[in-house]
């Protein structure tokens, strides 16, 4: 952080400072964009102050004196239409001038630079991002153009009181005041545009859409009866956290605003399950499969996991010990009777009680993503943002991976489009009789693999392959040998026989005679492209190409080498083997070329262009042209 101008009083010690720039940036942006859905800057600060209250509740654990002056737990919000203020009040844990100073002042864990970076340019959802990145309190200033907090820590002296000012236009101030009450109040002096919120209905309705079913009573102070007077403060939420309440009593739409709330997500989930344990173990879990990809869906050491809670005591926001990383999008709450309530971080990491409710609440999200995949246009929705991540389960999971290969979805070469959508029981349902693998290809898109020549004699014989073409398919395929007694086989490696199928032809795709009269093709082609592949040979599992790639059946594909590449683990290199179709006119006309110059350049263009079939990479795509020129030119 940098200060601009700093003024020091010994009594209060008061300072004005600059914010740090992403967060002047930040504030700049809030005030002057994010207009269109300007009422969540109450949800942000119900929030908090919820939060507040569970830190509070947890630091009491181990020293119930902080709790001891002020027992029972709560928000109070205050309008006042004259001043055209609102004032927020909670009891939680407070905060030390230092803390007002991390959290307030820096960007040090406000995640501001991602959520930054992360704007789509529409206004209302980059709005709704706010909570998603940890900068709700900046959120004040959409409505506000100044805020005022102060605050005390619980445990701190009177006298330990802080306040924090800013006007969000680049400074902010604070000092030591005395302030009596633990906790935090916010006070919003509302911008012109913005004085509608200073209305205790307009403020009742945001509750309600917002902290419903947040575990803390929310105290709204109703308008005096008599001018003079003060109102009082009525509870306007139910204060009962929603996973304890029964099913039955619950509808859809309570389910998803809670999703909302514990999420920061402003779309619906996708679906929910709603479970309570009674037993050898007694916990309740809610657990949610979000609409959308979180912004750090790909970073595996990010923060994540469920929401715990020990008996109806906050623990912590992130704990990822009863959900496996493959597993990460999972959203939700688990409360357990059986963990001790000064749970530590490393008993979470060691006990048996917990690799059991792990174990069962991966099955329970298993299950709830086999039963979305009942309703196909969801489960599409789904898998095209999280079906990457859930085939890491193959090689995470073993316990589990027939459940993760159910739910698996590809391409296929018979279904004329690139959405995956054809799950590995589909294939087998349409398999040919006599037909014990599974057929697959890979690669980079759904293009190169629907034009491959590796499935030529697959279509002719109406054998249909899985098309994979996610980065990760070759790596997830080294942990998928088999699915429900049947192998899987990638087309484009090693020798392919389909004369067991039933009703297959006895007649061979390529004669014997063509076969002998290629054979002194092959053995030009091997000396020509020694330096280039493995082997040259003949083959039936072409009808329209020349020539294709094959690989031997355990060397890496093109696909697994630009992964290992990708993750900076460089491969030996592999020679691909080369095999022509005896019967396409391009090899006669090779076996008629008696210029051995052309014959080389000729060699090396098929070569090529079977790279590219692949989707490969051309080492040396100048040279490439040049063969292709000097052959149109007739040199």
């Amino acid at each position: 952080m940098t200060s601009s101008e700093q003024t020091t009083s010994t009594a209060s010690q008061k300072e004005t400072r600059g914010f740090q720039t992403e967060v002047s940036k930040l504030l700049h942006l809030m005030i002057h964009s994010l207009y269109s859905n300007p009422e969540i800057f109450l949800r942000e600060l119900v929030s908090n102050a919820s939060d507040a209250a569970d830190k509070l509740r947890f630091e009491a654990l181990s020293n119930g004196s902080l709790l001891a002056e002020d027992p029972e737990l709560g928000i109070w919000l205050d309008v006042n239409a004259d001043a055209k203020t609102i004032t927020l009040r909670d009891n939680g844990i407070g905060m030390s001038r230092e803390e007002v100073l991390q959290n307030l002042g820096t960007i040090a864990r406000s995640g501001t630079a991602e959520f930054m970076k992360n704007l789509s340019g529409d206004e209302k959802k980059d709005s709704q991002m706010i909570g998603q990145f940890g900068v709700g309190f900046y959120s004040s200033f959409v409505v506000a153009d100044r805020v005022v907090v102060e605050t005390r820590r619980a445990g701190a002296s009177a006298d330990e009181g802080v306040r924090w000012e800013s006007e969000g236009t680049g400074e902010f101030s604070i000092e030591t005041i005395h302030h009596e009450q633990r906790g935090t109040t916010i006070t919003l002096h509302l911008r012109e545009a913005s004085q509608e919120f200073a209305d205790g209905w307009r403020l009742r309705s945001i509750i309600n859409k917002y902290a419903e079913h947040i575990a803390l009573p929310v105290y709204l102070r109703k308008p005096a009866e008599k001018e003079g007077e003060v109102g009082e403060f009525e509870r306007v939420n139910q204060a009962q956290a929603l996973w304890t309440r029964p099913r039955s009593e619950l509808k859809d739409d309570e389910y998803q605003t809670f999703y909302k709330h514990i999420a920061h997500d402003y779309e619906d989930a996708l679906s929910w399950s709603h479970n309570k344990v009674e037993g050898k173990l007694e916990y309740t879990s809610l657990l949610y499969v979000p609409g959308r990809a979180p912004f750090d869906l790909y970073q595996r050491d990010g923060a994540r996991g469920l929401k715990l809670y020990v008996q109806r005591v906050f623990i912590r926001d992130d704990a990822e010990q009863f959900m496996p990383l493959y597993l990460r999008f999972i959203k939700g709450v688990v409360d357990s009777n059986d963990l001790p309530l000064n749970v530590s971080r490393e008993l979470l990491q060691s006990s048996d009680i917990i690799d059991s409710m792990k174990s069962a609440l991966t099955k329970r999200s298993l299950d709830m993503l086999a039963k979305l995949a009942e309703d196909p246009e969801k489960y599409a929705k789904f898998y095209a943002i999280f079906g990457q991540v859930l085939k890491e389960g193959l090689a995470e999971d073993h316990a589990n991976k027939d459940k993760i290969a159910k739910l698996l979805r590809f391409a296929s070469s018979t279904t004329g489009e690139g959405t995956p959508s054809v799950a590995l029981a589909d294939y087998l349902g349409r398999i040919k009789e006599g037909q014990d693998t599974i057929y697959y290809l890979t690669a980079d898109n759904y293009t190169t693999a629907s034009q491959s020549p590796h499935l030529e004699l697959f279509r002719k014989k109406g054998v249909e392959v899985l098309l994979f073409i996610d980065r990760i398919d070759e790596w997830m395929m080294s942990y998928l040998m088999e699915f429900e007694g049947k192998k899987f086989q990638h087309i484009g490696k090693g020798q392919v026989d389909l004369s067991q199928l039933a009703g297959d032809s006895a007649e061979p795709e390529v004669s014997a005679e063509q076969t002998q009269q290629a054979e002194a093709v092959v053995q030009r082609l091997q000396k020509a492209l020694k330096d280039r592949v493995k082997e040259v040979r003949t083959t039936n599992r072409l009808s329209e190409s020349p020539t294709c790639l094959v690989l031997d059946a355990f060397d890496p594909g093109f696909q697994m080498r630009q992964l290992m590449e990708a993750a900076g683990q460089k491969l030996p290199d592999v020679k691909p083997i080369l095999e022509i179709n005896p019967a396409h006119r391009l090899v006669e006309r090779l076996a008629e070329e008696q210029d051995e110059a052309r014959f080389s350049d000729l060699a090396l263009v098929l070569l090529d262009q079977a790279a590219l079939a692949e989707g490969a990479q051309l080492d040396d795509p100048a040279a490439y042209v040049r063969r292709v020129q000097r052959l149109l030119q007739g040199v």
